[in-house]
């Protein structure tokens, strides 16, 4: 019998796997070149190192990896082994695309801020920025999007400077972090280009620590108490810096992608790319164990459609709460909620009264909710 190891924090592991082999699941930081000397597979989300000393002396012929994030994966060292790697990419591109746009509604409401008024600057298009970027366009936001690779591979005009994406009312970020090659993005942001930001910006990563500079952007916050940030990516994680932490409006233990139906797509991506490769046939007996989804939300009506809207992401997810939950300068907490993460759905596990705004039912059938 085939034997694979698992991250314990992958949902629905022993159910969704147990009928390719016998299924072993140990916290992600903690699986070591022992666990792996007879395995066959590994299954990670992103706290295992994949590195030449945690595989020299087993047999494990796949990785697959749940997250979308690559750089705790040698990949170098997989192909000259020939170990098969897979990573669920987009995966949780839409849990992360909603995140980001209920903090920019709750940001609106925080603030009295009429959001067609405004500019979204969206750096890097690819799964998360495309979603975000067709979200934000739904609530009337103009977009100022900049992604030198995409556009030069597809010779798209749509694009521009990263310079005038910085001087947008609100920043988001979406790049991979890349420390080298044509087009890095190891602090993107720094104490260089700091200076094209609005003082009363909101800025917002959920990407990747390291893209923004942290001390540059501690720096410019201190000068510039009216900047709002919203940090889910830390550099160092889980010691994140204190002082950053402390003057951040909404501070979460890289949660954004931590939907329920993300890390479930995340999986079984993984299963039927373990599936394919071992020629068995997909089993679907795991969708047993899959939690109801939400109750019927009926809406009330507000004078306008943002407020309607507001209320209505209120109801599906606070990121204020995942901010007051913890204390993210203590490491273990950090860890600990991640792994243990509550769970939230996505906005098309939530069903709502169709009302009798056309204008704002239609408004919500392209943000992802299902009318009934």
């Amino acid at each position: 019998m085939k034997k694979i190891i698992i991250d314990d924090a992958v949902p629905f592991a022993k159910e969704i796997f147990s009928s390719l082999g016998k299924v072993t699941c140990i916290a992600g930081n903690k699986i070591n070149s022992k666990h792996l000397v007879d395995a066959d597979a590994l299954i990670i989300r992103s706290r295992t190192q994949i590195t030449p000393p945690l595989l020299t002396n087993s047999k494990v012929q796949f990785i697959g990896s749940t997250v979308v994030g690559l750089d705790h994966v040698d990949q170098n060292y997989l192909l000259q082994n020939n170990i098969q790697f897979y990573s669920a990419q987009g995966c949780n591109a839409n849990s992360v695309a909603e995140f980001v746009i209920t903090c920019i509604v709750n940001y609106a409401k925080e603030n009295n801020i009429i959001l067609k008024n405004k500019t979204l600057g969206i750096i890097g298009v690819g799964n998360v920025g495309r979603l975000l970027q067709q979200k934000a366009i739904t609530l009337g936001l103009k977009i100022l999007a900049n992604d030198p690779p995409r556009q030069q591979q597809k010779n798209k005009h749509n694009f521009v400077d990263l310079n005038s994406v910085l001087n947008a009312d609100i920043v988001s970020f979406h790049t991979p972090l890349i420390a080298s090659g044509n087009y890095p993005t190891k602090h993107l942001l720094n104490k260089e280009n700091f200076k094209l930001i609005k003082p009363q910006a909101l800025i917002i990563n959920a990407a990747r620590g390291g893209i923004i500079d942290e001390k540059a952007w501690l720096n410019y916050a201190k000068q510039h108490p009216t900047l709002t940030s919203i940090i889910d990516c830390w550099q160092d994680e889980p010691n994140i810096n204190p002082k950053l932490y402390a003057i951040a409006k909404i501070a979460t233990p890289h949660i954004a992608g931590h939907a329920l139906d993300a890390k479930i797509k995340g999986t079984l991506m993984v299963y039927q790319k373990l599936c394919k490769l071992w020629n068995i046939k997909k089993n679907n007996h795991w969708k047993n164990y899959l939690p109801k989804p939400p109750p019927t939300i009926k809406l009330i009506q507000y004078p306008t459609n943002q407020q309607t809207i507001y209320q209505l992401l209120k109801k599906c997810y606070q990121p204020n709460k995942d901010h007051q939950a913890i204390n993210l300068t203590n490491s273990t907490e950090f860890e600990y909620y991640r792994r243990h993460y509550p769970t939230r759905r996505e906005w098309s596990e939530h069903s709502i009264e169709q009302t009798t705004n056309q204008q704002l039912n239609n408004t919500l059938i392209k943000l992802g909710f299902i009318l009934i």
